[in-house]
Order: C-alpha cells, then structure tokens, then sequence
C-alpha cells in the first residue's frame, strides 16, 4: 500500500459518502504505539491501495464508522483510562500536504458509564440522529455538526438482558434497530425504547439488515456460520449457510446487490455468499431433520490469511475484507461487478464449469461476449434450419427439390 504504515487494526468502515470513488477508514489498536485513523482509496487504474491520509489517534480504536453522508466525518469507539469513549470526529482539508493535519474531535458521547460497544449511523441519506450501545444501554442521540452538539433523547435498559453486544439500524425504517447480546437477538422501537420480537437462545457476534427487503436480517453466529431470518416468523430461519469452523465474527450484504453476502470470522476465512431470499421462499426453513431444498450458495472462500478476520464492510459497488494488518491490504479482494458477472457465467448451463472470481475483469468480459456470439450463432443457424425445412415443406413434391430433378428440367 502507498503511503500508509504498518499497524494492527480491528476495525474498518467504508466511506459511503464518498462519492466516485473506493474509499475507506481503518483503526489501529496498539498497546504501545500510537494509534492511527487511515484514509485509504483503492485505485482502480493501477490495482492498489492509496493511503491518502494518516491521522493521529489518542487511544485504541475499537469501533469505527463513517458517517453516511459527509465523508469527512466518522465515529470512533476507543479506551479512556479505565474505561472506553466514543467520539465524533473530523477528518480536515488535505490540500494536498504530505503530513496530515490533527482530526478534529466535534462532540464526545460522555453519557455512558458501562462498556461502549458500538455507534451506529442511520445508513440511508441524512439524518440528525446517532445511537450508541453499551453493555446495558441504548442511547439515541440527537446531534448536530455544525453546532458541535449531541444530547440525548431517549435512553432504553437492558434491564435483565445479557450484555448487548451490538447491533444494527433498520434501513427501511428509522424508528427500528436490531441489538444482540452473547444470547439472543432483539428489536427496539426508539420511540419508546420498548423491546419487540426476539430471537433468543443463540449466540450471535453481528448483525445485518438486507438493503432491499424490508423485515430480513443475516445473523453471524458463534461455531456456526450465517443465517437469514425474516423478523415476521422467528421460529425458523429462512436460511442456514454454515461456512466457518470457529466463530463467524461480522456479517454484511452488498447494498446494490443484496443477494451478495459477506461473512469472516476467527477461522481465518472469508466467505462470498450468494443467499436468494425472495417470492419463491415460500417460509422459513424446516425444522432439523426435515428435508431441505438443495443448494450451493457458496461462491468463494478466502483461506491465504493467517490471523483472526474480525471485519468485513460494503461500498456501493464492492465488497471488501480485510485481514487486520494494514501493511498486508494489498491482499484485499474487491467483488463488484467482477463477482456478479462470474457468478452469472458460472450459472449459465452453456458454460457450468467456468470459474471466473480470480480472472481480471476485462478478460471476463471479453470471455463473456465470447460466449454470448456464440450462443447468437447457434440460435442463428437453428432459425436457418426451420426456415429452410418450412420452405422445404412447402413444395408440393419433395422430388421438386432435388437438384437431379431439378437438371433434367
């Protein structure tokens, strides 16, 4: 990577803001050195990773976000002392310097007294909101930048609840997150900070919206791999997608293409799944021992790394995972339309044994049209043969078409 150092990262965010372009937000977590935010940009021209901006952090990052629709501004779980912060922050005007300028801290979350585990943004378009989780609270913050200001308007408990753990905000509507704890899963309504429907009696490490339809989440789950679920019927899952040895860690959907799936966990593996949830799903799976539809969701696994994979994020068009060690991104494996194109050659039935996913684009595409003439040349001389045999058919005396007959006339 050009221009970035070597460090142990935990954390990791897409810039989502930014526009035009692959850009994304690392954390270091260093007991002994000093901890970073890196602005990092993959360049397609040239295949790499771009470091375009190194900023100084005052303490181990354990959480990161980037705000969704200014792409100067993220968020920051990190320790205190004895205990843990959260924070806003700034990233300023480059302008082109070779040293970066100090981030700009714009509000600090300072009502927390326990753990923090998380910040959460709304993730579609603008919204005055934030919310934080601790290990027994759910803050939602209103907030405003400009002003450099953040109070609380609601607060909910856990109350009897095991440790929260995380969670995720509801793209399709705002009043709704889903938190999770070491044993269940449940959605709170901010307006009255009243828990709903659970899932409970299983051990999840994260939790997904899917982008596109409404009431579906993934789960990643403790020795297990993925699920789906739809929020109306908890009884079942949608779907089971087991993929990983140990615990599967982090868990998200493409936003243009929900149907692609990432997952990583501390098998050291990195899972692209395509997981089809739509009309004809008819309800959630069959209880264990029933039979089950047969099908291979799986599209690749990812197993060159050596370490723990704790995180995995989306952009616009890609995909990305990252083996926390920044000085070894050059690694990072980007799904846009390259993995949607060899998924499609991959299920057509002219070419079933084609595997794509580690072949440049442009030699898919080039493969792909290939493929493409040649299935129009075969419908072209099909449509040639059934014309030539209408018109054949058409002769009063198939004696009239032979070329003898047609001579001694």
């Amino acid at each position: 990577m050009q221009g970035g150092s070597s460090g142990i990262a935990r954390c990791i965010a897409d810039v989502r803001a930014a526009a035009g372009s692959t850009t994304f937000l690392a954390g270091t977590l260093s007991l002994k050195e000093e901890n970073e935010v890196h602005l990092i940009r993959f360049s397609p021209a040239e295949s790499e990773l771009v470091c375009d901006g190194l900023f100084y952090h005052p303490n181990e990052i354990w959480d990161l976000k980037s705000c969704p629709f200014d792409h100067r501004v993220f968020s920051t779980v990190y320790t205190s002392g004895e205990g843990y912060g959260a924070s806003v922050w700034k990233i300023p005007e480059l302008h082109g310097q070779s040293n970066s300028p100090p981030l700009e801290q714009l509000f600090t979350l300072d009502e927390h007294t326990g753990k923090i585990r998380c910040v959460l943004w709304w993730p579609l378009g603008k919204h005055d909101k934030l919310i934080s989780i601790d290990d027994r609270n759910i803050f939602l913050w209103n907030i405003d930048a400009s002003n450099k200001s953040a109070k609380v308007m609601q607060k909910g408990s856990a109350d009897m609840l095991p440790n929260l753990r995380g969670g995720s905000w509801d793209p399709h509507d705002h009043n709704s997150i889903a938190a999770i704890t070491d044993s269940s899963l449940h959605c709170w309504d901010l307006r009255s900070m009243k828990k709903s429907n659970a899932i409970e009696h299983a051990h999840f490490r994260d939790v997904d919206y899917n982008p596109k339809k409404q009431h579906l989440i993934t789960t990643a789950e403790d020795e297990f791999g993925i699920r789906l679920w739809d929020l109306r019927m908890l009884k079942y899952p949608l779907k089971n997608l087991p993929g990983h040895s140990h615990w599967t860690w982090a868990v998200r959907h493409n936003p243009e293409h929900d149907q692609l799936i990432l997952s990583a966990g501390t098998d050291s593996t990195v899972n692209l799944w395509f997981a089809k949830v739509g009309t004809d799903d008819s309800g959630p799976e069959s209880p264990p021992g029933s039979p089950t539809r047969e099908e291979q969701p799986l599209l690749n696994s990812y197993t060159d790394y050596e370490d723990s994979i704790y995180g995995c994020f989306r952009i616009s068009q890609a995909l990305l995972a990252e083996k926390m060690n920044l000085h070894v991104l050059s690694v990072v494996r980007a799904h846009n339309s390259t993995s949607l194109l060899s998924m499609l050659l991959m299920r057509l039935p002219i070419v079933p044994s084609l595997v794509l996913t580690d072949l440049p684009f442009s030699a898919q595409a080039d493969l792909f049209v290939v493929h493409i003439i040649g299935v129009v040349e075969l419908l072209l001389a099909i449509l040639y043969t059934v014309l030539w045999y209408m018109e054949l058919m058409r002769w009063p005396d198939s004696t009239a078409c032979d070329p003898r007959t047609i001579a001694s006339q």
